[in-house]
């Protein structure tokens, strides 16, 4: 999605770019959207004419020291299931319409910013019934304000957090309604390296209109720092209301990552690993990953394919009591395995090979293939958000089971994306040990509109 996104800024661009090969280049579209610069549209030299500048760049004063920038997204999102959950949901066989808007306005003072995003997040058809990720209604998604002097920026208020490749803390941007946080974040740069610390409280979405508010029980704290080919940080989270075991208590936990990153030549790497120490009630907790993706390209292969090959071990619980092994992702991506990702990444071992290829330029087909194992016999199997949704049982397999995806993207115009996926997972024995084991299957159809 990103890429494609990448691509549209260029695309729009492309007059400038046949002006002079140093012309300046819009920056990529985000999720967060308040991480795009645009200022250097007020030199006339930048502006290619393209419709979408006139949005991007509008000065209110003469000297253009305060302006504003607009923007938004439209999404649609139909998703339909069959024997979701392996036919033990509530609904097993659903389809529903997800829609959102996500308009904004940034406005520019320097050396003081307000951003401003509403959200409005509708579902239908959603059975049993929607839940605060398919639908909030109307509500505010970010609002703060930024003070930045010199290398620092100090941002109060609420806002998204996307940290990494968001295995530990992410936007949650697949699902309709995404995931904020109401904080304070202080950004301080030192050459290519930019150190992050906060404190921030997840927003909870309510299905009301103007009703979300930030979580009373759950809390995140730390500090990132990001560089070009590695990234450090420290991850501290509370939640008072945990529950492990079928034990509801106070959670406390810190989370200590290394991540290496980068590209040489046609390759590409990625590799993180986390260890979480803390104390759940009376336990101490000791859980740990190991996460890595190398992808390589052939551009001169036909349909330039990038193979990718990923491959995770998530730590989960051995036995009860004494010292809690499970794995907390705290606030991971949506669709973190794929647009099917009905297992979340606790307690699992996963193996995930991957092909693009680009049938033209604005055409491009996504091949994968799953396998899941539980890493621990003694603990089962969760969701994204880390709820339990199926316990180890009597089972003495691990094997989870395998999922196939395929996916395909087509960049109508710089600003509308048209997707679909087709997904199957097939359960293994340790599901039929346990419980339903039928194939889920899902059809997903998107159209994004963001400009």
């Amino acid at each position: 999605m990103r890429n494609l996104l990448l691509l549209s800024a260029l695309l729009a661009s492309a007059p400038a770019f046949a002006q002079s090969g140093e012309a300046w280049q819009p920056p990529t579209l985000t999720n967060t959207r308040y991480d795009e610069d645009w200022s250097e549209l007020a030199d006339p030299a930048n502006r290619t004419g393209h419709w979408t500048e006139d949005f991007k760049y509008v000065p209110l004063t003469g000297d253009g020291a305060v302006w504003l920038s607009t923007g938004g997204e439209l999404r649609a999102r139909v998703e339909s299931f069959g024997n979701n959950l392996w036919g033990g949901a509530d609904a097993p066989d659903d389809a529903y319409l997800w829609t959102r808007a996500t308009p904004y306005v940034d406005l520019h003072a320097d050396p003081v910013r307000a951003f401003v995003q509403p959200i409005a997040a509708y579902a239908v058809g959603v059975a049993p019934s929607a839940g605060p990720i398919d639908q909030t209604r109307t509500d505010l998604l970010q609002g703060f304000v930024e003070v930045a002097t010199g290398p620092i920026t100090v941002r109060g208020g609420r806002q998204m957090l996307s940290l990494g490749t968001e295995r530990l803390v992410g936007t949650r941007y697949g699902p309709n309604v995404p995931l904020a946080f109401d904080g304070v974040r202080t950004d301080v740069a030192a050459g290519d390296t930019k150190v992050s610390v906060f404190y921030a409280r997840p927003v909870q979405a309510r299905l009301g209109t103007f009703d979300d508010r930030s979580s009373p029980a759950k809390a995140l704290w730390g500090a990132y720092a990001a560089s070009p080919t590695l990234d450090v940080y420290y991850l501290g989270y509370r939640n008072r209301a945990a529950s492990f075991g079928g034990i509801t208590a106070r959670e406390e936990r810190h989370s200590l990552g290394l991540r290496s990153h980068g590209a040489s030549g046609e390759w590409r790497w990625n590799v993180e690993g986390v260890v979480q120490l803390g104390r759940f009630e009376d336990q101490r907790i000791r859980a740990w990953t190991l996460g890595s993706e190398v992808s390589r390209a052939f551009p001169r292969a036909p349909l330039k394919p990038r193979a990718t090959m990923r491959f995770n071990v998530i730590s989960g619980d051995r036995h009860k009591g004494g010292t809690l092994g499970t794995f907390n992702a705290l606030f991971p991506k949506g669709k973190y395995f794929g647009e099917l990702s009905p297992i979340g990444p606790t307690n699992i071992v996963n193996l995930h090979p991957s092909v693009s290829l680009t049938l033209r330029d604005d055409l491009t087909l996504g091949l994968a293939a799953m396998a899941y194992w539980r890493y621990s016999k003694g603990d089962g199997i969760y969701d994204i958000p880390g709820n339990l949704i199926r316990g180890p049982g009597e089972a003495r397999s691990q094997f989870i089971g395998k999922e196939v995806e395929a996916s395909l993207s087509w960049q109508v115009v710089p600003e509308l994306e048209l997707s679909t996926s087709l997904s199957a997972f097939s359960a293994g024995a340790y599901l039929r040990e346990t419980g339903p084991a039928r194939t889920i299957t899902m059809l997903g159809l998107e159209a994004n509109f963001r400009i």
